[in-house]
């Protein structure tokens, strides 16, 4: 296994960011053992895990969503788990329940399965509202209350949510404070040929995916985002993108204050992935329609017109002045 570790103290220097940008091009390498093709969504994830935000992932069946979950926690030597989220599934059945046990005469608390350094989140939107809010505190605050006490999950944390696009029956649409939680919204899509090709010659021997960092690693990498440096020009510029989203006349909701800190942090995440530790214009327009796009509300006039909420924040990104600076201190 690579040698991926280094002391997290001290300003994040040129060849911090650059052994922080190495590291992430060696986890993507591992992952993409896994998912065939796919090299920017599988980017944009652990740019999102270093970030400390979590990944709402809309896509149709068999494009690979708990392969990824899975390689990554594989990548970097932590624990995945899978809830699937049905009709029927109860709060208690992701956070955990308290149980008495009757030889010791004392409640015990048993872990549910978000006690887990990657969790994937099948299907969210088939569960109902009541279980889908247990995600709430555990996505904002790393810990579940239970019965009155405090259990912290594991660090790093990271929940995967999917969602499937075609099949609406019988699903609950995730209210717009869930998802809110996701720092990014995102599909994996169809491979292209070649990449199906590589999938299909791999269907007799499953590659391993090589385990090249650990959960240490990972949080060091979360320390370097907090010290990427993002000029007061692109702090604005962030700031007029989402005051755009709320001004803009097709939207009845636009971009929350936690919308433009998750920018911010992702900004920050995909400089370091470029191995810079400064904020550039580009990596905010780039993320933009990810990060924003699935915390706007549109009104009914414009969704019954076809109008998409990527379309508005694209327009919007075209009609911002872009700073005339690199992003440097």
């Amino acid at each position: 296994m690579p040698n991926l570790t280094v002391d997290a103290e001290g300003p994040l220097t040129d060849d911090r960011a650059r052994w922080a940008s190495d590291a992430v091009r060696t986890a993507a390498d591992a992952i993409e053992v896994a998912i065939q093709g796919k090299r920017r969504v599988i980017e944009l994830v652990l740019a999102t895990a270093i970030a400390g935000g979590h990944v709402l992932l809309e896509d149709v069946p068999g494009t690979g969503k708990t392969a990824l979950a899975r390689a990554l926690a594989k990548s970097m030597h932590g624990t995945s788990s899978r809830i699937q989220f049905t009709p029927d599934l109860l709060p208690g059945d992701v956070t955990g329940i308290t149980v008495y046990d009757q030889k010791q005469g004392v409640f015990e608390f048993h872990a549910g399965p978000i006690f887990a350094n990657v969790v994937l989140a099948d299907e969210i939107n088939r569960a109902s509202p009541k279980t889908q809010s247990a995600l709430l505190e555990v996505m904002e605050e790393q810990q579940v209350t239970v019965d009155g006490r405090t259990h912290p999950v594991s660090n790093p944390f990271l929940v995967i949510a999917t969602q499937n696009p075609v099949e609406q029956a019988g699903t609950y649409r995730l209210p717009e404070a869930q998802l809110d939680r996701f720092m990014i919204k995102t599909s994996i899509g169809y491979p292209d040929d070649a990449a199906m090709m590589r999938i299909l010659q791999q269907v007799t021997h499953t590659p391993e995916v090589p385990t090249v960092m650990n959960v240490g690693s990972l949080t060091q990498l979360q320390q370097f985002v907090r010290s990427v440096y993002i000029s007061p020009l692109i702090a604005e510029y962030i700031t007029r993108l989402v005051e755009a989203s709320r001004r803009a006349s097709e939207v009845r909701l636009g971009a929350s204050v936690r919308g433009a800190l998750g920018l911010a942090r992702m900004s920050a995440a995909w400089a370091l992935v470029a191995g810079r530790n400064y904020v550039t214009p580009d990596d905010v327009r780039e993320l933009a329609t990810s990060v924003l796009a699935h915390r706007i509300v549109l009104e009914a006039e414009a969704e019954f017109d076809g109008v998409t909420a990527e379309v508005v924040i694209g327009q919007i990104l075209l009609d911002t002045p872009i700073p005339q600076e690199n992003g440097t201190a």
